[in-house]
């Protein structure tokens, strides 16, 4: 096929040589011959293309027959309403030094604009760093890693929006995606049950989930949209809901 159009160009090279009018007719059609060849891509691509990644999202009926059932193998979250999925998601979890949490648990407290209590960012007013809290400058101020709607299910575990990576890289937490973490707060109240395990019946359903892209290769956010608070909190897309 790639030989065909070559020899089509050629002989479109030969008739544009001449000045016979209904050659030179062709000569402006040439154009729009050689269009088909030109490589096309409107699709979104690397950030763009993360922070487009969105999911289905149903609300419940009864918000209290909500559950989360959460795959640390396939890094999956299942929100459910009885045998209704109303969002099924990649996650990120914790790492082999760092596991996440198994077992049966509820959600202990919620807070959309929650950040981290011992790491952070410190600034002078004009720099921003990435520090710890016990590694804070004099004089410098301090404020923690956001964590955009924080739903704590043990103490200092929780959900929240983050980086996914398409392997496991947190402390421990489950990261959210930044268009999915909201959706996810809405639908969990305080006393949901979370159930966390290596696997879920509901994996076999969802193994070809299409996944955003991995965001380990991708840029930072700088970090003086980290360090003050709106911006960041807010940097997601509408929700948006079936029903």
């Amino acid at each position: 096929m790639h030989r065909a159009w070559l020899r089509v160009g050629g002989l479109l090279i030969e008739l544009l040589m001449t000045d016979d009018p209904i050659k030179i007719m062709i000569r402006c059609l040439t154009p729009l011959l050689l269009l088909p060849l030109l490589p096309v891509s409107c699709a979104p691509t690397g950030i763009q293309a993360y922070q487009a990644y969105d999911r289905p999202t149903s609300l419940p009926t009864d918000p209290n027959a909500v559950r989360v059932k959460v795959s640390l193998k396939r890094q999956r979250v299942y929100v459910m309403e009885g045998q209704k999925m109303l969002l099924a998601m990649p996650v990120s979890v914790g790492k082999p030094s760092s596991p996440t949490p198994r077992g049966n648990f509820r959600i202990l407290s919620k807070k959309a604009d929650y950040r981290a209590n011992t790491h952070g960012f410190q600034s002078d007013g004009h720099r921003y760093e990435s520090t710890y809290l016990s590694r804070k400058k004099h004089g410098w101020k301090f404020r923690g890693t956001p964590m955009p709607y924080w739903c704590e299910f043990k103490t200092a575990y929780g959900f929240h929006a983050g980086w996914l990576k398409h392997h496991p890289c947190t402390h421990g937490c489950i990261r959210l995606h930044e268009n999915l973490a909201p959706k996810f707060y809405r639908l969990v109240r305080l006393g949901t049950p979370v159930s966390i395990a290596s696997s879920q019946p509901e994996d076999i359903e969802y193994a070809d989930m299409p996944l955003p892209p991995d965001a380990g290769p991708l840029p930072d956010y700088n970090r003086k949209l980290m360090y003050w608070d709106g911006a960041y909190f807010s940097r997601h897309k509408v929700p948006s809901y079936t029903n």
